[in-house]
């Protein structure tokens, strides 16, 4: 019997996880894409390291660039804030090509011009390679992937991000808000410099495409930072991209044949600054997803809920991040920008709070192993979803004993080694010991 053939579109960080999950899994994957036409340069945190090395894209994580400096200025405040990791994306897309063929994954180097769905597989119309027939598809092609419409949308936010090259010196960002918007500012050691200007295209008044370089330079010189951030007046960028940064969330996240992963599902706000976190989160849960669909077929709702119900929840978390942090500025009236997303995507806290009086135990959809199954979970405010274990320890029982038992009788079901991180979580919840209180039960769905 042969393997089941599986196309990912996009060598992104998002497309190269849930493809190297799949391989594990013993699928015949095969990524497609084209190399990105442009230079850009990212700002990451740590954890986002963590996660591509734990996904086993290793040499990825390794072309990061620690920045010197991170200097923020925020609603009229200038400070210095946590180190920022800067990735120049050529590089960084270089070495995840090579994590994909160093795993035995065949990369192709072409541009996806139809998807053509029959009774028993689906067969890919391509420019640059021979067209060809699959059983699933994972669109990882970020927010260049088609869409069938959008579940939501953010207000339409524009980045226009400008490059110079400039004297190598030390690497550094900076970040600064604006009456019309934000720019992110970053100089790389090899002397290229980058400002990104992100703002509503709506309301300003764009000038053609010929004049956009100029109008950026002349937008940047007004900033309070431009001036002592780059050594050298860059003048006229020597590169310019327009991109849309609108938050956008699709309606078609998986399918019986198909998935969506990182931007082409979810894209959000680059001000929330988790893009390839958030790309990272839904890749890495999308082998579970696709293998239950493909060979399981029992659990194709299940699964489906799954994946739908997992980066909906993700993206209203981070659009309300993002939503957290323009709120920080003092808007004027007459500044649309600032003020559309000061109360979207809603009104609801970003960090709930908890008490247990609001905990509950339910059955869920969780990740087991290599399939979507069903497990009793805790949900809690803050982790609507529900969590099944903490380090391999399962919680729904312990909360669920915890109606009719004695703290230190519950704890000690917990073997010793797990104890105390159990007992910390439990603690946060509202349990701990002498917080029982006769005859009260927690309510469970």
């Amino acid at each position: 019997m042969r393997k089941q053939r599986i196309a990912v579109l996009g060598a992104g960080p998002a497309g190269a996880a849930a493809a190297l999950g799949l391989l594990r899994m013993g699928y015949d994957v095969r990524v497609i894409s084209d190399w990105r036409r442009f230079n850009a340069v990212e700002g990451i945190s740590e954890r986002v390291l963590q996660a591509l090395y734990g996904a086993g894209l290793q040499r990825a994580s390794a072309v990061a660039m620690p920045a010197a400096t991170r200097e923020v200025y925020w609603a009229g405040a200038r400070q210095l804030r946590n180190r920022e990791l800067l990735l120049n994306r050529q590089h960084f897309d270089r070495a995840l090509r090579e994590d994909l063929r160093q795993a035995g994954i065949m990369l192709i180097e072409a541009r996806v011009l139809a998807i053509d769905e029959r009774k028993t597989d689906t067969s890919l119309q391509l420019d640059g390679a021979d067209d060809l027939d699959v059983d699933f598809i994972v669109d990882a092609r970020g927010r260049q992937a088609p869409r069938s419409g959008d579940a939501a949308r953010g207000p339409e936010t524009l980045s226009l991000l400008c490059r110079w090259e400039g004297a190598p010196g030390e690497a550094a960002s900076a970040v600064e808000s604006m009456e019309s918007g934000w720019c992110w500012l970053a100089r790389l050691a090899d002397g290229q410099q980058y400002w990104q200007w992100t703002f509503d295209a709506r309301q300003a008044d764009m000038p053609g495409k010929t004049e956009l370089a100029a109008w950026c330079a002349a937008q940047r010189v007004g900033t309070h930072l431009a001036g002592s951030f780059y050594p050298i007046e860059p003048g006229v960028a020597v590169e310019l991209k327009a991109r849309s940064s609108t938050c956008t969330l699709a309606s078609d996240l998986c399918t019986l044949r198909s998935i969506r992963i990182g931007d082409a599902a979810m894209a959000a706000d680059p001000l929330s600054g988790n893009g390839i976190f958030q790309s990272l989160s839904s890749a890495l849960q999308a082998p579970a997803v696709v293998n239950t669909l493909l060979c399981h077929p029992a659990d194709a709702t299940l699964a489906q809920s799954f994946h739908r119900r997992r980066v909906t929840e993700l993206f209203y978390r981070f659009a309300r991040l993002g939503r957290d942090f323009y709120r920080q500025v003092e808007a004027e009236p007459h500044q649309r920008f600032w003020l559309d997303r000061q109360h979207w995507p809603d009104q609801q806290d970003t960090h709930a709070a908890v008490t247990r009086e609001r905990v509950t135990t339910d059955w869920a959809p969780v990740i087991a192993g290599s399939r979507i199954s069903k497990a009793r979970v805790v949900i809690t405010p803050d982790q609507p979803l529900g969590i099944w274990h903490l380090n391999g320890v399962e919680l729904a029982p312990l909360v669920d004993a915890l109606r009719d038992q004695p703290w230190q009788q519950v704890i000690a079901q917990v073997a010793v080694p797990q104890r105390d991180m159990v007992a910390g979580w439990l603690c946060s919840i509202g349990y701990g010991p002498g917080t029982e209180v006769p005859g009260q039960r927690i309510r469970s769905e």
